[in-house]
């Protein structure tokens, strides 16, 4: 659960570290290369691409650039291992199985993969090894469990007929996943996907290639056959874009920007209208209620927002504060940020890692900036942290007007933006008045309260005195222009699911 996160880091220093010379992390990148029908292979034009250390911007590793000739291999092989492999002809319970096997090792090598997880992408490594891949582990074991209890019904009909439905696999799912969370998004969909007894083509964000890798190598250490789960990395115009397009890609799922979703989904359109999962942007509201506890609702608050270095599609980036406390609860947010933790995040007691890439870190810049320029006041932050590396210091934004960009943009970044409401219509206006509908968190004492927004705010998920609570049970997705469609959880399996009607004419049945 993401929000105990921001309890548990309390118990450490409380003073900005020091961006000493970064920790080198134990262990060494092994493999680079596409995975295809099993075996690890270079691209088919032999390019490669680097994957950067985003606390120094120094080259990790090479890896292999894919492009439409791999990923018209990958897709082949994933065809073949669907119509003529063992995976969707298993039972259910050896399918079950292996997925069980790959979440032991993967438990296994927590510490491995957490280290290529922080090094590729500078969040936390207690964050990667104490919350994420716990929870990836968790959620493989939660899909095997599931894969063998698909069924569909028997369905009553007027007439002497026998009617069944069957709940059948796609085939080929293409699966696009985004740098933020690597390895979380990976199991939100290879999860699913695997126990419904689909094949899988996985194109690896370009910023973040190197743990999809390494654990899907362990997947196949734990029996999974060849050809079921491809990973080619690459770029998204090309790679991506071929993935969309593929004409025997039977099913699609796309976790990102919504710029960037809505050329997923014209593609997947244009060519053989396959259907598409989106999970997508957001700009979710925090309300503060007038009868908050303060303290609480600020540290939640800050948990919300400035987590995996403001990097979630669901943070908590309106922060929408009842006049009768914002001043107080102003000020605390101030303090809370200017004791945020930020440093090397191989360091223990580290809150706040570097942004994902230079890209990333200009346009929080940029957003700053804007925020500045169009009045909103700066409490704190605004400027990088340290002179290497891509960290920016906790930002907080009071006195944010809704026509703001840092009040309207998905920043995606360290970035608080705290505004002030009269009444419970307000806020609800305010609130869904955003093209994004992802979640929303809730902070009151008053159960009416709480169960007045749940009902008025349009948005996928709403935590009331918590946030950020995921659970592999508890489905996630948007409203709106944050996506189309659910993961995890039953609602997950429908995402990689066909329903098959069959009717039989019965002759005198002995009951209908």
């Amino acid at each position: 659960r993401f929000s105990s996160w921001g309890r548990r880091i309390n118990s450490f220093s409380t003073a900005a570290a020091a961006i000493d010379e970064p920790i080198h992390p134990s262990i060494q990148v092994d493999h680079t290369q596409l995975l295809i029908n099993g075996q690890f292979i270079d691209a088919a034009s032999g390019r490669t691409f680097p994957t950067v250390d985003p606390r120094t911007g120094d080259v990790i590793a090479r890896v292999a650039e894919g492009d439409l000739e791999d990923v018209n291999r990958a897709v082949a092989a994933a065809r073949k291992a669907f119509d003529e492999g063992p995976w969707p002809k298993m039972t259910a319970y050896e399918r079950s199985r292996i997925m069980l096997r790959f979440a032991d090792l993967l438990e296994k090598h927590t510490e491995e993969v957490a280290k290529l997880e922080t090094w590729d992408n500078g969040k936390p490594y207690e964050q990667a090894a104490k919350i994420e891949i716990p929870m990836v582990v968790r959620m493989f074991r939660y899909y095997a469990g599931w894969a063998d209890k698909i069924h569909g019904l028997t369905v009553p009909a007027d007439g002497q007929l026998h009617v069944q439905t069957l709940h059948e696999p796609y085939g080929v799912c293409g699966l696009i996943i985004p740098w933020n969370f690597p390895l979380l998004l990976y199991s939100w969909k290879v999860g699913p996907a695997l126990a419904c007894g689909n094949t899988v083509v996985l194109k690896t964000a370009e910023q973040t290639p190197l743990s999809a890798i390494y654990v899907s190598k362990l997947f196949h250490e734990a029996g999974l056959p060849p050809g079921v789960l491809n990973v080619v990395s690459g770029f998204g115009p090309t790679a991506g874009a071929a993935l969309s397009s593929h004409m025997d890609v039977n099913k699609l799922s796309f976790t990102g920007s919504t710029a960037t979703g809505k050329i997923v989904l014209a593609l997947a359109a244009k060519s053989n209208l396959k259907p598409v999962t989106l999970e997508l942007g957001g700009k979710s509201p925090f309300i503060v209620c007038k009868d908050a506890d303060v303290d609480k609702a600020v540290e939640l608050a800050h948990s919300a927002l400035f987590f995996n270095q403001g990097q979630c599609c669901c943070a908590g980036s309106r922060t929408l504060v009842h006049e009768s406390v914002y001043d107080e609860f102003v000020e605390k947010a101030k303090a809370r940020a200017l004791k945020r933790v930020v440093g090397d995040p191989f360091k223990t007691g580290i809150e706040q890692g570097p942004q994902i890439d230079n890209e990333q870190f200009k346009k929080i810049l940029k957003y700053i900036r804007s925020g500045i320029e169009s009045g909103a006041t700066l409490e704190s932050g605004g400027e990088q942290f340290g002179s290497k590396g891509y960290y920016i210091q906790p930002t907080v934004f009071s006195n944010v007007q809704d026509d703001m960009l840092i009040a309207k943009d998905e920043i995606f970044g360290p970035v608080q933006s705290i505004s002030k409401f009269k009444d419970l219509e307000e806020v609800v206006q305010r609130a869904n008045a955003s093209s994004y509908g992802l979640a929303a968190g809730v902070f009151t004492q008053n159960i009416e309260t709480a169960n007045t927004l749940t009902r008025a705010l349009r948005v996928g998920t709403v935590w009331i005195n918590c946030y950020d609570i995921f659970d592999a049970a508890v489905p996630f997705g948007g409203f709106k222009m944050s996506g189309q469609g659910r993961e995890k959880g039953i609602y997950g399996l429908s995402s990689y699911l066909q329903v098959k009607a069959v009717v039989t004419p019965l002759k005198n049945p002995a009951w209908l």
